[in-house]
């Protein structure tokens, strides 16, 4: 190995290393402040003068009503998530598969709802929801979210499927399985690895949504985790808790970061898939 190549791993790794920590500066000072006592709030150092985890159990205090909140962003992503791919799938087979006139700006217009601005919509259905009585409904919260997350899951899958050869349906049908079959036992299977990774991104948006759930709900029991957030008391009317703050956004996110972390080989195979071929 010459010299040359020997600097060039080395920046290589120099620049990974700082991409990272840029990328977990924030989560890591977010972790340490939530572990700061109040009155060490604003300290600057790196590690807490001392350790407490006062942040967190104000965090889970009755009042605030947080452990609600994180039940009603579970429900709402989940459901989301699970909606959007059950459409986005047989939709995006079928933008793969069939041949006709316009498709390309179809898949064009597809992509282009999900670019609205959230605030664009969020008035109108405001009052239609209010006309309806689904304010403070779960429903609220997810067909606005669905409208943003249906149209991802669907260019993301239609990618997917357009990299899966014909061959495959082909075969199946001539071994005896129908059209459905085919694509329930062949397709769907091959397809996991994009399905999952569509799930994630999907999920993780449906999770961390904020404007559409705070204008939906006006009822604490109602409010999902980043609404809650916003919404925390201190002491006093004067008080901004910061340290709850944190604790709090440091929950939020700590179970995406796990799941991440553990399906990480299916979300890197659903990225990469085809992309040798």
């Amino acid at each position: 190995m010459t010299l040359m190549t020997k600097w060039r791993n080395r920046l290589l790794y120099v620049g990974v290393v700082a991409v990272v920590a840029y990328c977990l500066a924030p989560f890591y000072w977010m972790l340490v402040s939530s572990l700061r006592r109040t009155s060490d709030i604003f300290d600057t150092s790196l590690f807490p003068r001392r350790v407490s985890l006062e942040n967190y159990r104000a965090v889970f205090d009755p009042s605030q009503g947080f452990p609600r909140a994180l039940l009603n962003s579970l429900v709402v992503a989940g459901v989301t998530t699970v909606l959007a791919l059950l459409l986005a799938t047989f939709t995006a087979y079928a933008m793969a598969r069939l041949e006709f006139r316009f498709k390309r700006l179809v898949l064009t217009l597809i992509i282009a709802t999900s670019m609205f601005p959230v605030v664009s919509i969020v008035v109108p259905l405001l009052k239609l929801f209010t006309d309806i009585g689904w304010i403070n409904t779960y429903q609220a919260m997810i067909v606005p979210s669905m409208s943003f997350a249906l149209p991802l899951a669907v260019w993301n899958l239609t990618t997917f499927f357009r990299q899966m050869p014909d061959e495959l349906e082909h075969a199946a049908m001539v071994d005896g399985c129908t059209r459905g079959q085919a694509f329930r036992k062949i397709i769907v299977p091959l397809a996991a690895p994009g399905i999952f990774t569509t799930a994630i991104i999907t999920f993780i948006a449906a999770w961390n949504e904020f404007l559409i759930a705070l204008s939906m709900t006006n009822q604490p029991g109602m409010q999902t985790a980043p609404v809650a957030i916003s919404k925390f008391s201190g002491a006093s009317q004067f008080e901004t808790p910061f340290g709850s703050q944190m604790a709090a956004g440091v929950l939020v996110t700590v179970p995406l970061v796990v799941m991440v972390l553990l399906f990480q080989r299916r979300i890197v195979a659903g990225l990469t898939a085809g992309a040798a071929k």
